[in-house]
Protein backbone atom coordinates (compact mmCIF):
# COMPACT_ATOMS: atom_id res chain seq x y z
CA UNK A 1 0.00 0.00 0.00
CA UNK A 2 1.59 3.52 -1.14
CA UNK A 3 1.39 6.91 0.47
CA UNK A 4 -1.61 7.69 -1.91
CA UNK A 5 -3.90 4.72 -0.81
CA UNK A 6 -3.25 5.42 2.62
CA UNK A 7 -4.07 9.39 2.07
CA UNK A 8 -6.79 8.25 0.27
CA UNK A 9 -8.32 6.48 2.99
CA UNK A 10 -7.76 8.36 5.26
CA UNK A 11 -9.98 11.37 3.74
CA UNK A 12 -12.58 8.30 3.16
CA UNK A 13 -12.11 7.96 6.94
CA UNK A 14 -12.80 11.74 8.03
CA UNK A 15 -15.57 12.23 5.95
CA UNK A 16 -17.50 8.78 6.82
CA UNK A 17 -16.79 9.95 10.45
CA UNK A 18 -17.72 13.43 9.88
CA UNK A 19 -20.62 12.10 8.31
CA UNK A 20 -21.82 9.77 11.24
CA UNK A 21 -21.91 6.91 9.12
CA UNK A 22 -22.25 3.54 10.69
CA UNK A 23 -20.27 1.45 12.89
CA UNK A 24 -20.20 -0.83 9.90
CA UNK A 25 -18.63 1.83 7.37
CA UNK A 26 -15.92 2.51 10.02
CA UNK A 27 -14.51 -0.97 10.75
CA UNK A 28 -14.56 -1.81 6.67
CA UNK A 29 -12.22 1.20 6.39
CA UNK A 30 -9.89 0.65 9.49
CA UNK A 31 -9.81 -3.06 8.28
CA UNK A 32 -8.78 -1.94 4.93
CA UNK A 33 -5.66 -0.11 6.74
CA UNK A 34 -4.23 -3.20 8.39
CA UNK A 35 -1.38 -4.92 6.82
CA UNK A 36 1.34 -2.40 6.49
CA UNK A 37 4.29 -1.27 8.25
CA UNK A 38 4.11 2.07 9.34
CA UNK A 39 7.40 4.81 8.67
CA UNK A 40 7.16 7.84 10.47
CA UNK A 41 7.89 9.62 6.88
CA UNK A 42 4.50 8.16 5.97
CA UNK A 43 2.30 9.22 8.73
CA UNK A 44 3.47 12.51 8.59
CA UNK A 45 3.08 12.43 4.80
CA UNK A 46 -0.81 11.27 4.64
CA UNK A 47 -1.96 12.07 8.46
CA UNK A 48 -3.38 8.96 8.60
CA UNK A 49 -2.47 8.68 12.34
CA UNK A 50 -4.46 11.94 13.02
CA UNK A 51 -7.52 10.53 11.16
CA UNK A 52 -7.71 6.96 12.73
CA UNK A 53 -6.15 8.52 16.19
CA UNK A 54 -9.93 10.38 16.58
CA UNK A 55 -11.68 6.91 15.93
CA UNK A 56 -10.51 6.14 19.30
CA UNK A 57 -13.14 8.04 21.08
CA UNK A 58 -15.58 6.71 18.99
CA UNK A 59 -18.35 6.11 20.44
CA UNK A 60 -19.55 2.39 19.27
CA UNK A 61 -16.57 -0.01 21.48
CA UNK A 62 -15.90 -1.99 18.62
CA UNK A 63 -14.41 0.70 16.08
CA UNK A 64 -12.63 2.91 19.32
CA UNK A 65 -11.14 -0.77 20.03
CA UNK A 66 -9.90 -1.44 16.61
CA UNK A 67 -8.32 2.06 15.53
CA UNK A 68 -6.81 1.94 19.25
CA UNK A 69 -5.03 -1.31 17.93
CA UNK A 70 -3.98 0.28 14.64
CA UNK A 71 -2.59 3.11 15.94
CA UNK A 72 -0.60 1.38 18.84
CA UNK A 73 0.74 -1.22 15.88
CA UNK A 74 2.10 1.67 13.78
CA UNK A 75 3.94 3.04 16.99
CA UNK A 76 5.49 -0.33 17.25
CA UNK A 77 6.73 0.12 13.54
CA UNK A 78 8.19 3.19 14.28
CA UNK A 79 10.19 2.22 17.21
CA UNK A 80 11.15 -0.72 15.18
CA UNK A 81 12.92 1.21 12.08
CA UNK A 82 13.75 4.45 13.30
CA UNK A 83 16.29 4.75 10.04
CA UNK A 84 13.44 4.56 7.68
CA UNK A 85 12.20 7.95 7.33
CA UNK A 86 15.69 8.98 6.19
CA UNK A 87 16.00 5.80 4.03
CA UNK A 88 13.01 6.53 2.17
CA UNK A 89 14.77 9.03 -0.65
CA UNK A 90 13.18 12.17 -0.89
CA UNK A 91 13.95 15.69 0.00
CA UNK A 92 11.73 15.83 3.28
CA UNK A 93 13.99 17.25 6.25
CA UNK A 94 12.92 14.41 8.43
CA UNK A 95 16.19 13.43 9.48
CA UNK A 96 16.93 9.73 11.24
CA UNK A 97 17.62 11.63 14.37
CA UNK A 98 13.88 12.77 14.75
CA UNK A 99 12.31 9.44 14.55
CA UNK A 100 13.54 8.52 18.39
CA UNK A 101 11.06 11.59 19.46
CA UNK A 102 7.63 9.81 18.51
CA UNK A 103 9.32 6.54 19.92
CA UNK A 104 10.26 8.11 23.22
CA UNK A 105 6.38 9.68 23.56
CA UNK A 106 4.81 6.41 22.47
CA UNK A 107 7.15 4.87 25.39
CA UNK A 108 6.31 7.55 28.12
CA UNK A 109 2.41 6.69 27.45
CA UNK A 110 2.78 2.96 27.36
CA UNK A 111 4.84 2.70 30.96
CA UNK A 112 3.06 4.60 33.79
CA UNK A 113 5.28 5.87 36.65
CA UNK A 114 4.65 6.00 40.44
CA UNK A 115 2.93 3.92 42.73
CA UNK A 116 0.55 1.52 40.56
CA UNK A 117 -1.42 1.39 44.30
CA UNK A 118 -2.30 5.52 43.59
CA UNK A 119 -2.87 4.79 39.71
CA UNK A 120 -6.15 6.50 38.25
CA UNK A 121 -6.88 9.63 35.84
CA UNK A 122 -5.73 11.92 37.62
CA UNK A 123 -2.08 10.81 38.01
CA UNK A 124 -2.52 9.61 34.48
CA UNK A 125 -3.45 12.65 33.37
CA UNK A 126 -6.01 11.23 31.33
CA UNK A 127 -9.30 13.22 30.26
CA UNK A 128 -12.09 11.10 30.69
CA UNK A 129 -14.97 14.36 29.34
CA UNK A 130 -15.21 12.02 25.85
CA UNK A 131 -19.04 11.99 25.86
CA UNK A 132 -20.50 15.62 26.80
CA UNK A 133 -22.12 14.09 28.86
CA UNK A 134 -21.41 14.68 33.17
CA UNK A 135 -22.97 11.71 34.62
CA UNK A 136 -21.11 9.60 32.14
CA UNK A 137 -18.11 11.16 32.02
CA UNK A 138 -17.93 10.56 35.81
CA UNK A 139 -18.50 6.53 35.46
CA UNK A 140 -15.87 6.09 32.49
CA UNK A 141 -13.87 7.73 35.00
CA UNK A 142 -14.53 5.59 37.71
CA UNK A 143 -14.06 2.43 35.43
CA UNK A 144 -10.99 4.10 34.54
CA UNK A 145 -9.26 4.33 38.30
CA UNK A 146 -10.65 1.15 38.93
CA UNK A 147 -9.10 -0.60 36.05
CA UNK A 148 -5.68 1.20 36.55
CA UNK A 149 -5.22 0.29 39.91
CA UNK A 150 -2.22 -2.08 39.85
CA UNK A 151 -2.26 -2.34 36.12
CA UNK A 152 0.77 -2.16 33.94
CA UNK A 153 -0.92 -1.64 30.54
CA UNK A 154 -0.81 2.08 28.81
CA UNK A 155 -3.02 4.81 29.70
CA UNK A 156 -4.89 5.25 26.35
CA UNK A 157 -5.41 1.44 26.18
CA UNK A 158 -7.39 1.41 29.58
CA UNK A 159 -9.36 4.45 28.59
CA UNK A 160 -10.67 2.76 25.40
CA UNK A 161 -11.54 -0.42 27.91
CA UNK A 162 -12.89 2.22 30.40
CA UNK A 163 -15.32 3.94 27.68
CA UNK A 164 -16.47 0.17 25.98
CA UNK A 165 -17.11 -0.68 29.74
CA UNK A 166 -19.43 2.64 30.49
CA UNK A 167 -21.10 2.48 27.08
CA UNK A 168 -22.01 -1.10 27.52
CA UNK A 169 -23.30 -0.39 31.08
CA UNK A 170 -25.55 2.46 29.70
CA UNK A 171 -26.98 0.37 26.78
CA UNK A 172 -28.00 -2.30 29.51
CA UNK A 173 -29.63 -0.01 32.34
CA UNK A 174 -29.89 3.53 30.44
CA UNK A 175 -30.30 6.37 31.37
CA UNK A 176 -27.56 7.28 33.09
CA UNK A 177 -30.10 8.85 35.53
CA UNK A 178 -31.39 5.35 37.02
CA UNK A 179 -30.55 3.49 40.05
CA UNK A 180 -30.14 0.80 37.98
CA UNK A 181 -26.53 2.27 35.81
CA UNK A 182 -25.55 3.94 38.73
CA UNK A 183 -25.29 1.13 41.43
CA UNK A 184 -23.98 -1.23 38.56
CA UNK A 185 -21.16 1.62 37.71
CA UNK A 186 -20.54 1.67 41.66
CA UNK A 187 -20.14 -2.13 41.72
CA UNK A 188 -17.84 -2.61 39.13
CA UNK A 189 -15.65 -0.26 40.53
CA UNK A 190 -15.50 -1.41 44.36
CA UNK A 191 -14.97 -5.11 42.58
CA UNK A 192 -11.88 -3.63 40.36
CA UNK A 193 -10.42 -1.87 43.21
CA UNK A 194 -10.45 -4.80 45.33
CA UNK A 195 -6.96 -5.49 45.84
CA UNK A 196 -7.49 -9.17 46.53
CA UNK A 197 -9.24 -9.63 43.07
CA UNK A 198 -6.59 -9.07 40.70
CA UNK A 199 -7.52 -11.45 38.05
CA UNK A 200 -10.95 -9.67 37.45
CA UNK A 201 -9.02 -6.26 36.41
CA UNK A 202 -6.41 -8.70 34.23
CA UNK A 203 -9.47 -10.43 32.41
CA UNK A 204 -11.54 -7.21 31.87
CA UNK A 205 -8.52 -5.43 30.81
CA UNK A 206 -7.25 -8.43 28.26
CA UNK A 207 -10.79 -8.84 26.92
CA UNK A 208 -11.32 -12.12 28.37
CA UNK A 209 -13.87 -10.90 29.63
CA UNK A 210 -16.07 -8.39 26.83
CA UNK A 211 -17.91 -5.48 28.52
CA UNK A 212 -21.10 -6.43 27.47
CA UNK A 213 -20.80 -9.65 29.93
CA UNK A 214 -18.73 -7.69 32.31
CA UNK A 215 -21.63 -5.69 33.16
CA UNK A 216 -24.08 -8.19 33.89
CA UNK A 217 -22.01 -10.34 36.20
CA UNK A 218 -23.90 -11.28 39.49
CA UNK A 219 -21.94 -10.59 42.48
CA UNK A 220 -20.93 -14.20 42.49
CA UNK A 221 -19.43 -14.15 39.62
CA UNK A 222 -16.90 -11.09 40.53
CA UNK A 223 -15.95 -12.66 43.36
CA UNK A 224 -12.13 -13.40 43.42
CA UNK A 225 -11.27 -17.07 43.81
CA UNK A 226 -10.02 -16.23 47.14
CA UNK A 227 -13.39 -15.08 48.33
CA UNK A 228 -15.42 -17.85 46.74
CA UNK A 229 -13.36 -20.27 48.78
CA UNK A 230 -13.82 -19.00 51.41
CA UNK A 231 -17.61 -19.09 51.36
CA UNK A 232 -17.46 -22.39 50.55
CA UNK A 233 -15.52 -23.27 53.63
CA UNK A 234 -18.06 -21.03 56.05
CA UNK A 235 -20.87 -22.52 54.08
CA UNK A 236 -19.57 -26.01 55.00
CA UNK A 237 -19.25 -25.39 58.17
CA UNK A 238 -22.56 -24.06 58.91
CA UNK A 239 -23.94 -27.37 57.25
CA UNK A 240 -22.07 -29.26 59.71
CA UNK A 241 -23.51 -27.59 62.64
CA UNK A 242 -26.76 -28.15 61.55
CA UNK A 243 -25.93 -31.24 61.41
CA UNK A 244 -25.36 -31.91 65.10
CA UNK A 245 -28.16 -34.13 66.54
CA UNK A 246 -30.42 -31.61 68.79
CA UNK A 247 -32.22 -32.61 71.82
CA UNK A 248 -35.00 -34.10 71.20
CA UNK A 249 -38.03 -31.55 72.07
CA UNK A 250 -41.81 -32.71 73.16
CA UNK A 251 -45.00 -30.96 72.69
CA UNK A 252 -47.19 -31.07 75.90
CA UNK A 253 -50.83 -30.49 76.30
CA UNK A 254 -50.60 -29.46 79.77
CA UNK A 255 -48.24 -26.55 79.65
CA UNK A 256 -49.53 -23.01 79.10
CA UNK A 257 -47.47 -20.25 77.59
CA UNK A 258 -47.95 -17.04 80.48
CA UNK A 259 -47.49 -14.69 77.48
CA UNK A 260 -50.26 -15.75 74.88
CA UNK A 261 -52.15 -18.55 77.19
CA UNK A 262 -52.02 -20.97 74.05
CA UNK A 263 -50.92 -24.55 75.06
CA UNK A 264 -48.69 -25.41 72.32
CA UNK A 265 -45.43 -25.54 74.45
CA UNK A 266 -42.65 -28.08 73.28
CA UNK A 267 -40.13 -28.89 76.15
CA UNK A 268 -37.23 -30.86 76.90
CA UNK A 269 -35.31 -31.42 80.08
CA UNK A 270 -31.58 -31.33 81.00
CA UNK A 271 -29.66 -32.48 84.46
CA UNK A 272 -28.75 -29.31 85.06
CA UNK A 273 -27.55 -29.78 89.25
CA UNK A 274 -26.45 -32.26 91.19
CA UNK A 275 -28.04 -35.92 90.55
CA UNK A 276 -29.94 -35.72 93.69
CA UNK A 277 -31.96 -32.82 92.52
CA UNK A 278 -34.99 -32.26 89.78
CA UNK A 279 -34.21 -32.04 86.42
CA UNK A 280 -34.64 -28.32 84.36
CA UNK A 281 -37.59 -28.09 81.57
CA UNK A 282 -36.61 -25.94 79.36
CA UNK A 283 -39.84 -24.41 77.74
CA UNK A 284 -40.61 -22.98 74.24
CA UNK A 285 -43.97 -21.79 73.18
CA UNK A 286 -44.15 -22.39 69.05
CA UNK A 287 -46.90 -20.20 68.63
CA UNK A 288 -45.44 -16.88 69.88
CA UNK A 289 -41.75 -18.02 70.89
CA UNK A 290 -41.87 -17.45 74.49
CA UNK A 291 -39.01 -19.32 76.71
CA UNK A 292 -38.87 -20.20 80.37
CA UNK A 293 -37.57 -22.39 82.39
CA UNK A 294 -38.27 -24.57 85.97
CA UNK A 295 -37.27 -27.34 88.11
Amino acid sequence: MDAKDIEERGKQLAKAASGGDPPATLLALLDGLKGWTATEKLLRQTKIGVHVNKLRQNSDAQVARTAATLVNKWKTDVKRTPATAASSGTNSPAPAKSSPAPAAAAKSKSEPHGDPEKRNSVSDKIDCAVTGNQTRDACIKLMYDGLAFMSPDASQDILTVARSVELAAYNAYQPEGSPEYRQRIRSLYQNLKNKGNPKLRSQVLSGFIKPERFVRMTHEELKSDKQRAEDERLQKENMDKAMVAQAERSISASLTCGKCGQKKVSYSQAQTRSADEPMTTFCECTVCGNRWKFS
